[in-house]
């Protein structure tokens, strides 16, 4: 327990991972001419949302814009402001990866009054029309990659997606973000989409019947909610640990982590080879990484945040010049109000045996990172 505390607080205090590519500068133009481009980020207690804000940052700078780089720490009035800040500071355009999609649509229409575009990054923004673009990775196969995950973790499905051996029943339960992350609304769809067949055949079995996204969610992603929600099902439906629990999805490595902490304290193990349950993750935290080699957390989802930096560097550079950015998606991010043009990016399912393939050898992570567990 005391390791995987440790590993949470060392992750929150990162530097955030690999380095920016100059990708998307060098694809902006590098013909800023000094115009003002405001970055909301929502908090710095994730090392993504710090890697995300610098590398967003470094990439514009290098394309010739002025950058006001923004982090919300997790509350909505903060991000309010910070945002109006930047509207009033006549900002040429906005990049904003919102604490709360729903909570922004007075700072939009203000943007929107003084013909400023704005462009969600990686959290859509909803209920506005003034939301000019969406940059993100495809989340609702993060879901289903988070999902296939877990079944390979179970024995289910192996590696390569053909059958494995193992056909239980298997008991499981269900994590979710937070609800006012539309992202969570697709990772949740995607991955009960891909175990409901299992469910329906009785292979896997929700023991505690929390399977609703509402039942299932974790306001602000927290790691400490995430926990404690563990800690209750163990404790209503498992006999506080003595009955068989085989696997948590999991759609957030922090939520991993703490959902990993109350299954160690509750007696489960300390690695899946000595009885902790497969739990799966996302985001490829370097203290969830360590976690993944050591044996205890079984997966992660890597989404190279470099590449979403990139692709916001062009996409304004793009609007910037007054072109339309390059879209490869047109109907898929319905805000409630429009579908907002987005360009999607892919992903990769993190195991032990891929660690160096997917995140030393591209730069992401490197090797001594991996061993101590820190950024």
């Amino acid at each position: 327990m005391g390791a995987v505390l440790a590993l949470g607080l060392a992750a929150c205090s990162g530097d955030g991972a690999g380095s920016s590519s100059s990708d998307g500068a060098e694809a902006a133009g590098g013909s800023g001419d000094g115009q003002l481009v405001g970055v909301a980020m929502p908090t710095q207690t994730s090392e993504r949302w710090i890697a995300d804000g610098n590398a967003v940052k470094a990439g514009l700078e290098e394309a010739g814009y002025d950058v006001d780089l923004q982090y919300g720490n997790d509350d909505i009035p903060t991000q309010q402001q910070q945002i109006d800040q930047m509207i009033n500071k006549d900002v040429d355009l906005l990049i904003v990866a919102s604490i709360d999609g729903t909570a922004l649509t007075n700072q939009l229409q203000a943007a929107a009054d003084k013909d400023i575009p704005v462009i969600a990054y990686d959290r859509l923004i909803r209920d506005s029309e003034n939301v000019d673009f969406y940059v993100t990775f495809d989340n609702e196969n993060v879901g289903v990659q988070q999902a296939t995950s877990l079944l390979v973790g179970l024995g289910i499905l192996n590696e390569d997606g053909s059958e494995g051996d193992a056909t239980g029943p298997f008991n499981i339960e269900v994590f979710a973000g937070s609800l006012d992350d539309n992202n969570a609304h697709f990772f949740f769809k995607g991955a009960m989409d891909t175990l409901q067949p299992y469910i329906e055949d009785g292979t896997i079995v929700i023991k505690s019947g929390q399977n609703t996204i509402e039942q299932a969610a974790t306001l602000r992603w927290s790691q400490e909610t995430a926990q404690k929600r563990m800690e209750d099902i163990l404790t209503s439906t498992y006999g506080g640990g003595s009955e068989q629990l085989d696997g948590v999805l999991s759609p957030f490595d922090g939520i991993s982590r703490g959902i990993i902490t109350a299954l160690q304290n509750a007696g489960y193990g300390t690695t899946i080879a000595d009885g902790l349950p497969v739990v799966t993750g996302q985001d490829a935290e370097i203290a969830s990484i360590k976690l993944i080699a050591d044996g205890t957390q079984f997966a992660s989802i890597f989404k190279d945040t470099r590449k979403l930096a990139d692709q916001a560097v062009v996409s304004a550079g793009s609007i910037l010049s007054g072109e339309e950015p390059e879209a490869n998606d047109t109907e898929s991010y319905d805000n409630g109000v429009k579908v907002v043009p987005s360009f999607l990016l892919e992903s990769d399912i993190v195991y032990m045996d891929n660690i160096t393939e997917l995140l030393v050898d591209s730069g992401y992570w490197t090797a001594e990172q991996v061993e101590s567990g820190q950024a």
